[in-house]
């Protein structure tokens, strides 16, 4: 048995570190190499990668898809399969979810071509497995993330006050809930990077500071901060919208970049990725962004330096790529 992929240049850093693990693990990328810049020419490479599928892939060999693959997925598993290969698929997104770029019946449709399905949690494998999907499914808990640096542990001291930060879109469409909650900051600060911040609104702020923009790496090295907010939204009170509803099946690939940071997480506690938060004891589960003060004042130093020393061990684990590994493993015994 041979382990196959298909490296597609998606600018997707969750893509590029699986991309990078199977390039390490023996697998063999079969994709034509294309490094212009051009769509017609990126469009026609990959459609000739997926046609030669046919010549590559032999008896018992094992595809490892990435999806959302655009255009080509299920052509790509037919063709694995008329060869005698068989697929095993690792999904992102669902587009059925959050962009409504399919329906839920067209998703069920496209996933069925393959053989096993990695998805993020439980949740998200209820969810697909109520829509009609009857093939094996596997858990992947978080994703992982490759990152030149790890962050290091954040030092509290018993007078010094609670700093929370945020990074991703500042934009209001995205994160309205950013735009509505200086106010009700009681007890903590808040420390947000990244673009799209409307400016004006931003001078009238006391309790939230704007660090503006800077790089993955950097932000994992040098981010000063004792917790991450994992949140999306127009809200305060709870995740809500086509954003923040996604966080009741999505594993955001923020709270990975967190926990590499070396910081423990906030995060909704309706969302999917909570009980694996709460089960390794890297962070706390809040309903509304209101209780983030009691919350904290309630954690002791000795409970939060724990709290910290669980978050390095499972940083490095997402070093190792192990939560992908792990789950590929467990879907080679479902074929």
């Amino acid at each position: 048995m041979r382990k196959l992929y298909l490296q597609i240049p998606s600018g997707n850093k969750a893509k590029e570190d699986i991309d990078f693990l199977m390039s390490q693990s023996g697998f063999k990328n079969v994709a034509i190499h294309c490094s212009s810049h051009n769509s017609i020419v990126r469009f026609f490479a990959k459609l000739f990668s997926v046609i030669l599928l046919l010549f590559h892939v032999r008896r018992k060999d094992v595809l490892l898809m990435q999806y959302p693959f655009k255009k080509f997925y299920s052509l790509a598993c037919i063709l694995c399969h008329v060869k005698g290969g068989r697929v095993i698929t690792i999904v992102h997104d669902l587009g059925c979810c959050r962009r409504k770029k399919l329906t839920e019946q067209h998703e069920i449709k496209r996933l069925s071509h393959t053989d096993v399905l990695i998805v993020h949690n439980e949740a998200m494998l209820d969810f697909l497995k109520t829509r009609g999907f009857v093939g094996p499914m596997v858990t992947l808990g978080i994703f992982d993330y490759l990152a030149q640096y790890s962050g290091s542990t954040p030092k509290k001291d018993t007078d010094q006050i609670w700093q929370v930060v945020y990074a991703g879109g500042l934009a209001r469409r995205k994160n309205t809930f950013l735009y509505m909650l200086d106010s009700h900051i009681k007890g903590w600060l808040f420390s947000i990077y990244g673009k799209g911040l409307e400016q004006d609104e931003a001078k009238t702020w006391h309790n939230i500071v704007p660090m503006g923009f800077i790089k993955s790496d950097d932000f994992i090295k040098a981010s000063v901060g004792h917790f991450g907010l994992v949140w999306d939204g127009s809200s305060i009170d709870a995740c809500d919208g086509e954003w923040g509803s996604y966080l009741l099946i999505n594993n955001p690939h923020k709270t990975s970049f967190y926990l590499r940071a070396g910081k423990p997480v906030i995060i909704w506690d309706k969302a999917a990725l909570t009980p694996f938060v709460l089960k390794h004891n890297v962070g706390i589960a809040v309903s509304s962004l209101h209780e983030i003060g009691e919350k904290l004042s309630s954690i002791s130093i000795q409970q939060y330096a724990t709290m910290c020393a669980n978050v390095q061990k499972i940083s490095a684990q997402l070093q190792q790529g192990h939560f992908f590994l792990q789950a590929f493993h467990s879907a080679l015994k479902e074929l």
